[in-house]
């Protein structure tokens, strides 16, 4: 009986002991941290969707009629300036320019007949004018018919690399029908929409810190190795959108972006009085973002911002804080509205400090 007594008081504290330590867990864990917004100059880096063209993209197109003789070129090569890429069948422009030749010919010979006999009186000085008239037609015929000749090749007009050829040989062509297109892909354009006020921040950026240099986050995820220029801005707004289209210029010496390409141009923004706050401290719903304030009572009531910009480990808040408020750093998982805390308060330079990349 006394063993069973002592058994059931041993029980009893090793109970007494285990709630008293998850008691004093659970308190332990329920002292919080929270921190300030600061207010510091820095600078993010802001993605913009970008279409991706090449310097010079042009459509070949039949400039005569006719049946596809040649195919000179496979589609995605490279080809260069002056190089024949298609021919139509020539026969019957060759023809032309033979019919033609031979009036010239005939034209010549009336024309010295013409010359011979105005020199000799026997004819008008008008006669060997309208011969000559008649032979600078014929030449022109000739000019004309070579002309006609010459479209059968069909010639690459620039350095470039061949699009998808949809026509096969012995195709019947019209005139003006594709034949491919051709990319001059040693340099490329990156178009990209820009807002309004984020236009007249980069003018007053640009002025001051003269930098005009983006880079390009490719679809992999990866970062072109060579950096552009922006070059131009167009000259009005859309006035659907609100936005005004930049232009990038890249170099492209490895041929690795091609015409047609998506990406994200990422512009350097710099910020002067940025409030900004550890990314860590916000939590998100439906798309939107928000912190937990802590006020004078110490009790927590969520709070909408809106982020106007991304560092790493940082949010820069445009509007919903200001550098007076106290934030909830960590634990925005364990509180609900209106709870009331207990907290430790750590400067937000510290936090900063001890975050993995500091702010710049």
């Amino acid at each position: 009986m006394k063993r069973i007594v002592v058994l059931t008081g041993l029980i009893a504290m090793l109970c007494l002991t285990s709630c008293t330590s998850k008691k004093e867990e659970k308190e332990e864990e329920e002292k919080f941290t929270v921190t300030n917004p600061v207010k510091i100059d820095t600078s993010f880096t802001k993605e913009y969707v970008s279409q991706i063209k090449s310097v010079r993209n042009i459509e070949l197109r039949a400039q005569e009629k006719g049946f596809l003789q040649n195919i000179y070129v496979d589609e995605g090569q490279f080809v260069k300036a002056g190089q024949v890429l298609f021919r139509i069948m020539p026969k019957l422009y060759e023809a032309e320019l033979l019919k033609a030749q031979a009036e010239e010919k005939s034209a010549e010979i009336e024309l010295q007949n013409a010359k011979t006999l105005a020199d000799k009186n026997i004819v008008s000085k008008n006669e060997q004018a309208v011969a000559q008239s008649k032979l600078q037609a014929a030449r022109a015929e000739v000019a004309l018919a070579k002309i006609h000749l010459g479209f059968t090749e069909i010639r690459a007009p620039f350095d470039g690399t061949i699009d998808r050829i949809p026509l096969k040989l012995g195709s019947l062509i019209d005139e003006g029908e594709l034949l491919t297109s051709l990319s001059d892909n040693s340099q490329m354009f990156a178009y990209f929409n820009v807002s309004e006020p984020e236009y007249l921040q980069y003018e007053n950026d640009v002025k001051d810190r003269a930098q005009t240099k983006v880079n390009l986050l490719l679809a992999n995820g990866e970062i072109f190795k060579y950096q552009g220029n922006v070059e131009v801005i167009e000259s009005e707004f859309n006035s659907e959108t609100g936005n005004i289209a930049f232009r990038a210029r890249f170099p492209n010496s490895g041929k690795l972006l091609r015409n047609g390409e998506t990406g994200k141009v990422q512009m350097l923004v710099p910020l002067k009085n940025a409030i900004v706050i550890p990314q860590k401290a916000t939590y998100e719903i439906q798309d939107k973002k928000y912190v937990f304030v802590v006020d004078k009572n110490n009790k927590v009531s969520s709070r909408e911002i809106t982020i106007t910009g991304e560092i790493p480990d940082l949010y820069v808040v445009s509007s919903g804080l200001t550098e007076n408020d106290k934030i909830l750093l960590e634990g925005v998982q364990k509180v609900k509205e209106n709870d009331k805390i207990k907290f430790e308060y750590q400067a937000p330079q510290t936090v900063i400090n001890h975050l993995r990349v500091k702010a710049e």
